[in-house]
């Protein structure tokens, strides 16, 4: 099968800037549909971690498609993300987001193409995320541009028990609250025949709610007493869950601030692999 065309030439282009102007019901929604209830965020004080995903989600998208030949745009997958957290999102705040495309690789079954997005604020960082999309069935020899930064589990943590394991049950109406909440619209996640139609069983949970899930768990154990002190959290999407499921996620403390996880379902699929987080001493 011959190469797809994937434009390598926007690697490296930082996109315009949009702005987002942060409200502190849209902290409060999004914390309510991804079952967050810790103090600071239930109440908008400040941002659930993954919220970071919302302001530049359009101009993520839009960036990462650029890269993309059109007959495979509607074969993504998400394959990773990784946040960096400068300070929480706060509400009142105007948020200035851009975006560039990395990096375009060719794997044994598509392509991956890997965008950077940097949020500010008045000029003052906020976050950077990498974000990851799998390209089922693309063709390309080689790669152009930076590979997804590396945040690999360490197989010898399987030798001891991990620290804390950590249960949660998907609500059934858990993917239209997100939908509505996160502004991400794909009916595989709110139509069962168009789901159907992409050859899945069903509707399936947003990966980036399963991450907000995976975050809730590692506060939980690692800085429960101020949720700010997580400063990166980083996820390998491996397989779908369904608002049917209870999802396990094991926790291993590598010391040093740093966090080992994975996440499976009641019916033993595994989640999300080659879970990373940083704890900060001290938040903000």
């Amino acid at each position: 099968m011959s190469e797809h065309e994937f434009n390598t030439d926007v690697i490296g282009a930082w996109s315009e800037s949009m702005t987002f102007d942060v409200t502190q019901d849209r902290l409060i929604a999004y914390a309510a549909a991804t079952n967050d209830d810790l103090a600071p965020h239930a109440a908008g004080e400040y941002g659930v971690p993954v919220f970071a995903v919302v302001p530049p989600f359009p101009i993520l998208a839009s960036s990462t498609m650029a890269a993309v030949p059109d007959e495979l745009m509607m074969r993504v997958l998400h394959g990773e993300q990784d946040i960096r957290i400068h300070r929480p999102i706060r509400p009142g705040e105007t948020l200035s987001c851009r975006a560039k495309v990395t990096g375009v690789h060719g794997r044994s079954s598509g392509v991956v193409v890997t965008a950077l997005v940097e949020t500010t604020s008045d000029g003052e960082p906020v976050n950077d995320q990498y974000f990851t999309a799998f390209f089922r069935g693309g063709q390309l020899d080689g790669g152009f541009g930076e590979e997804p930064p590396a945040h690999g589990f360490d197989e010898a943590l399987r030798s001891r028990e991990p620290d804390a394991v950590v249960v949660q049950k998907y609500d059934e109406d858990q993917t239209w609250r997100y939908a509505e909440a996160s502004g991400d619209p794909m009916p595989i996640h709110t139509d069962e025949e168009f789901a159907k139609a992409m050859g899945l069983p069903g509707i399936i949970i947003h990966g980036l709610c399963t991450m907000a899930f995976t975050s809730r768990a590692v506060i939980e154990t690692a800085c429960p007493e101020d949720p700010s002190r997580l400063k990166r959290i980083a996820v390998r999407f491996s397989s779908t869950a369904f608002p049917r499921n209870t999802i396990s996620t094991s926790i291993w403390n590598t010391g040093e601030g740093t966090y080992a996880f994975e996440t499976t379902s009641d019916e033993g699929a595994s989640i999300i692999k080659d879970g990373l987080a940083e704890i900060a001493e001290k938040g903000i």
